[in-house]
């Protein structure tokens, strides 16, 4: 799975979430020809990143190419089950990217539209927010 190869500090604070915010960058297809861009905002975990990955690589038997636009770099933190409150903060348990509503995550090359339309649908149903098929004007 992705995760960072070094970071500054190992745990981060969570951010707060300030409603519907529009993405500002990875809005457009850059390298491919199709995309699936996100149509709400959510956290997206290392493991959906993955799990997306591996449905779009599968359909198309892994013939043409794919970029994955968003990296999880961002720490959770978690305690056992039944810890005591207090003794700090706990150890980092997974990572992962808050996307924002028209960043595009995944892009494809070198398939016919049909196929990247349904590899993409694939991929679109292990990520939990709502997206939509896009491709290159």
């Amino acid at each position: 799975m992705l995760m960072p190869k070094k970071m500054k500090y190992r745990k981060r604070q969570k951010r707060r979430s300030k409603g519907d915010r529009i993405a500002t960058q990875k809005t457009q297809v850059d390298f491919g020809a199709y995309g699936l861009k996100a149509i709400t905002e959510s956290w997206v975990t290392a493991r959906q990143i993955e799990a997306a990955r591996r449905a779009i690589t599968r359909y198309v038997k892994r013939g043409g190419k794919v970029w994955i636009r968003i990296f999880p770099d961002h720490p959770v933190t978690a305690h056992g089950a039944e810890s005591p409150m207090g003794k700090g903060k706990g150890g980092v348990d997974y990572y992962m990217t808050p996307v924002r509503a028209g960043t595009v995550m995944f892009e494809m090359d070198g398939v016919s539209e049909e196929q990247a339309r349904e590899a993409l649908r694939l991929a679109a149903h292990k990520l939990p927010l709502k997206t939509k098929f896009v491709s290159r004007v």
